[in-house]
């Protein structure tokens, strides 16, 4: 008797039975239930893996580029409390390798108000050259002009504060500051009008509904501060390495300063959102891992209703490998088709993001993004390719494990005792 060729494995006609399982009959109806749940699910599972991870990167970077492109990425405080030797401090700093610019800041409290409404705000002083720097106030100026900014006693405003006092470019309102004059009697207050230059709108809420900007010299008038600043704030070319520019900044900085960044202002709200992010991840992937479960389900229920097709074709010559590859191409369809679909869902709803989100908006009439709560004004999405990947690898890998036991349970099957009772 000649040996019975082998055919090699996952040959045309596995794929065809394996096709042929997937297109379940009427009686099997349950079955294709199942099956059906499963693509869902993953498809599902990946797609939100996809948009929450993207939204949060948006969310995140936004944040980041928004505070970063406000405020220095290294801020220079004075020791003694009077920082007046500023501008030798300032131009040391500037040979510092690494650093992009160094721009003297005054920052105070102040009551803003016009003949009817009041509201509390951030005083920035600046110089014409530093605020133009601020890509993130230069590039959103929405009415007005930043031009000759040192010269009068116009400030900037954003636009949330703004509209909340009614007024508009060429419009004069007033600060209060609590520290002014001295006199016999105590401290007096100090109030003066200021025309309002400039209108700016970051798309950051809180910043655009509490932030005043004005000329270095007159904030130094205004506070009392003359030939002072409160602090140097440093912008350098890799935010992410400030930690390396840290010696030499301080070096250069001379013994009277000590030294603040980014990271250690803002090391706790980024580091919530890294913790929210990473929590995200593992809950969302409870999704897929729920879908390969289902695709297990499916498959045993499938291979207790093909007990008989099985013996069948291991009669006629099929290896329990052939068996094995069947059930697997079954399964492992299932998780493939369903992640390459969430991937496809996935990418077209971060490319949409806001245009969905304004959509939603508008047919339940409620705010679903509130500038108010989520700082921004925009819903941002950015994929990374990095993640999507990983989330497809994640997901494809869930699904193939998941084929593995009940395609082994079809191949270990007795012929003689599946066709006992047929």
């Amino acid at each position: 008797m000649s040996d019975v060729t082998q055919t090699r494995p996952f040959a045309p006609y596995e794929w065809m039975l394996a096709a042929r399982y997937l297109r379940a009959r009427r009686k099997e109806g349950f079955i294709s239930v199942i099956a059906g749940f499963s693509f869902l699910g993953i498809m599902l599972g990946v797609a939100t893996l996809i948009i929450v991870l993207s939204v949060m990167n948006g969310f995140r970077n936004e944040l980041f580029d928004k505070i970063l492109g406000l405020n220095g990425h290294v801020v220079i405080h004075s020791m003694t409390g009077r920082f007046t030797d500023y501008d030798d401090v300032a131009q040391r700093l500037r040979n510092v390798e690494g650093v992009k610019r160094v721009m003297p800041l005054i920052e105070g409290q102040a009551m803003v108000s016009t003949t009817s409404l009041a509201n509390g705000a951030l005083i920035r002083g600046m110089s014409e050259k530093g605020l133009k720097s601020l890509t993130a106030i230069s590039e959103n100026i929405r009415a007005g002009s930043l031009d000759e900014f040192d010269d009068g006693t116009g400030i900037a405003m954003g636009t949330r504060l703004a509209n909340q006092l009614r007024v508009k470019v060429g419009d004069k309102i007033s600060l209060l500051a609590p520290r002014g004059a001295t006199t016999p009697f105590g401290t007096a207050p100090r109030v003066k009008r200021y025309n309002v230059s400039a209108i700016f709108e970051m798309g950051m809420s809180e910043y655009d509904n509490s932030i005043i900007f004005m000329p270095l010299g007159e904030a130094q008038r205004y506070f009392n501060k003359p030939k002072m600043v409160s602090v140097l704030e440093v912008v350098v070319d890799h935010p992410d390495r400030v930690g390396e520019l840290r010696p030499s900044i301080i070096e250069a900085g001379g013994p009277t300063i000590y030294v603040t960044d980014w990271r250690q202002r803002n090391a706790s709200f980024f580091s919530a959102l890294q913790v929210e992010r990473n929590v995200m991840f593992l809950i969302l992937t409870l999704i897929v891992l729920v879908a390969a479960l289902n695709i297990i389900s499916g498959l045993i229920m499938l291979v207790k209703d093909k007990g008989a097709d099985i013996a069948i074709l291991r009669t006629m010559g099929a290896t329990r490998g052939t068996i094995m590859r069947v059930f697997f191409i079954t399964g492992a369809s299932i998780g493939v088709v369903g992640t390459l679909a969430g991937l496809i869902l996935g990418i077209v709803v971060c490319l949409n993001a806001e245009s969905i989100r304004q959509f939603i908006s508008y047919i339940t009439s409620t705010d679903l993004f509130s500038p108010e709560l989520y700082y921004l004004s925009q819903l941002p999405a950015e994929i990374d390719t990095g993640e999507v990947v990983t989330v497809v690898t994640m997901a494809l890998v869930l699904s193939v494990l998941a084929t593995l036991y009940p395609s082994w349970r079809a191949s270990t099957l007795d012929p003689v005792e599946a066709l006992r009772y047929e």
